[in-house]
Order: structure tokens, then sequence, then C-alpha cells
């Protein structure tokens, strides 16, 4: 499990706080900066014919267009640079993991119940200027009889507070499944491997359903941000109109 361990690179602590520089930072870093560099390149020539490079951040751009306006409607532009960079840099953290030797910041829960946590209050923040207390009838749906209501309000305010839970464990479970699956299966080729004789043959069926496991492992890092980056929209569209 040393893939998941948090190493410390350069020491920093203030106030007995430890902000100390980490292979998760480091990688981070290099997620933001293949991000804004890949991103700048590839729409610097804004050409009318465009090449492959612009036809991916093209591509990208209209996805997420087209992601939020389906999910938020009408005024969901002004939530496109958020939902954005958020799908960006959960996707790269996902890909970037597939390099052997490479650090998975997404597989940590402290990152994405950061993320999960800044979009829970951003939401929450925007619906209460926006709506004031009227924000919070989000909480007592339509057409409820009375003598129900008490608990539906009760279910629908543990439904809200949990959203950050549910954002933030989808996608780090799952980032860390798939890498300790790889891992067994792998560990399995080497025992086959190490015995000698004829017993490396063993080996061929972890191998090819590791290959299959790394192609499957790719969709399974696209379908996460894409999945985080839908609940994104969703929770974003409670800041729009209420219309009870």
């Amino acid at each position: 499990m040393h893939q998941f361990q948090i190493a410390t690179l350069i020491p920093f602590h203030v106030g007995g706080v430890d902000l100390s520089f980490t292979n998760s930072s480091l990688w981070m870093l290099i997620g933001t900066v293949l991000s804004i560099v890949g991103l700048t390149i590839a729409s610097e020539r804004k050409a009318m014919i465009p090449g492959r490079l612009q036809v991916g951040a093209e591509g990208l751009y209209n996805f997420i267009d087209n992601l939020i306006t389906e999910n938020i409607g009408a005024g969901a532009k002004q939530y496109f640079p958020l939902v954005f960079t958020l799908f960006v840099m959960v996707l790269v953290g996902n890909f970037l993991g597939m390099i052997p030797y490479s650090f998975t910041y997404t597989s940590h829960l402290a990152v994405t119940a950061g993320l999960a946590l800044m979009v829970f209050f951003t939401v929450l923040i925007i619906g209460i200027a926006r709506h004031g207390t009227h924000f919070f009838s989000l909480f007592v749906p339509p057409g409820v009889p009375m003598w129900l209501l008490w608990l539906v309000v009760l279910i629908e305010i543990v439904s809200f507070i949990s959203r950050p839970i549910t954002l933030s464990v989808r996608l780090f479970a799952n980032m860390v499944a798939g890498h300790v699956l790889m891992k067994v299966i792998a560990g399995f080729a080497i025992m086959f491997a190490s015995v000698g004789g004829f017993a490396w043959l063993g080996t061929l069926l972890p191998v090819a359903f590791n290959v299959v496991m790394i192609g499957f492992e790719f969709f399974i890092a696209f379908i996460q941000a894409y999945v985080f980056a839908v609940l994104t929209c969703i929770y974003l569209k409670d800041t729009m109109e209420i219309e009870h």
C-alpha cells in the first residue's frame, strides 16, 4: 500500500501545524501545470481548421458546456469555470495515477473531501445570498401531508448534509479499489514467476487480466470525473430558481 502513503518532500511547520510539501502536493502541482500548459497550447492558435489539440480542447469545452446546460439550465454559464476546473483537476489526477511510480492524489479522502466541501459551501453560500431564508424551502417538498412533514424535512436535511460525504467517498473509494485490485493481481504474477520451472506460465492469466484492468481503470478514471462534475451541477442547481 506504499503507493497511497504520504511522503514529506519539504518539511514546513507553522505554529505546530504541518504544512509540509508532500508527494501529494507535488502531483497536484504537476496536474495543475499540465492542465494549464496543455489547454493554453491547444487553444493558442484558434485556427479555423483546428488541429488535433485544438479539437480536443474545444471538445472538452463543449462537453462541459453541454453538461452544465443540461443539468442546471438557464443561467448555467456562470458556473462553467468552477465545473470545468473541478472536472479537469479530477480527470488529470485520475489519469496521472495510472503512470507507474506516480501518486494518485484523488485516492486520498483529504483531497476529495476538500473538493466536495468546497462545492457544498459554494452551494450553501450562493443559495442563501440569492434567496435568503427561502433557500431552506428546499427541505420542504411541495404536497407533503402535514403529519408527515417533520419526517420528510429531517430526511431532506440529512440528505443535504451528507452530500460532501457521498461526493468525496465515491471518488476516493473507486480510485483506491482499482489500484489495490491491480496490485493484488500483479502480486499473483510475481508469485508464479518466483516459483521457477513451468510455473511462469501461471503468470499469463494475471498479466492478461491486469492489461484488461488497466484499460478499465482509464474508463473508470473518466467516469468518476464525469460523475463528480454531474453531481456538482445537480447541487449547484439548488442555487437557481426555487419553485416552492
